[in-house]
């Protein structure tokens, strides 16, 4: 048992590590470099903003490009099919993206019909878990305050 425990804890903590040391090649690769982070009305309480990052739903089923134009030709692939080297096409395109995008592309994955490797998918989910968190911490603080 303590042996899984610790395997656990050590993807965790190499995924973690890896996308720190990623950090600084990452580049905007959305449509709009260089647009600054919108800001939500006084009126908006934000949870719209975390189910949407939750759940990894959107109301609106419009395809969008993350630079990943050559990924389509994985489509209908099953997650367990990927070798190495297709396996390291979608984590470079997944560790040069900001934190906030990778919600979206997982969106856009999943309406393109591309089921990314189980490995990639767990660790942008992790990236995904990690700006929800930031997230609620935002807003507990701007409410204790």
């Amino acid at each position: 048992m303590w042996i899984i425990a610790g395997i656990i804890v050590a993807v965790l903590l190499l995924t973690y590590a890896g996308t720190r040391i990623f950090e600084g090649k990452r580049k905007d690769r959305a449509s709009a470099p260089d647009e600054p982070a919108t800001i939500p009305d006084a009126d908006c309480c934000g949870a719209h903003e975390v189910c949407d990052k939750e759940t990894l739903l959107s109301a609106d089923d419009e395809i969008v490009y993350y630079q990943d134009e050559d990924l389509d030709h994985y489509q209908g692939r099953s997650a367990q099919s990927y070798s190495s080297a297709e396996i390291e096409d979608f984590r470079e395109i997944l560790y040069t993206m900001r934190d906030d995008e990778v919600a979206g592309w997982l969106r856009s994955l999943q309406l393109r019909n591309i089921n990314p490797p189980i490995v990639i998918r767990d660790e942008a989910l992790m990236i995904v878990s990690e700006v929800r968190d930031i997230i609620r911490g935002g807003r507990q603080t701007a409410t204790a305050v």
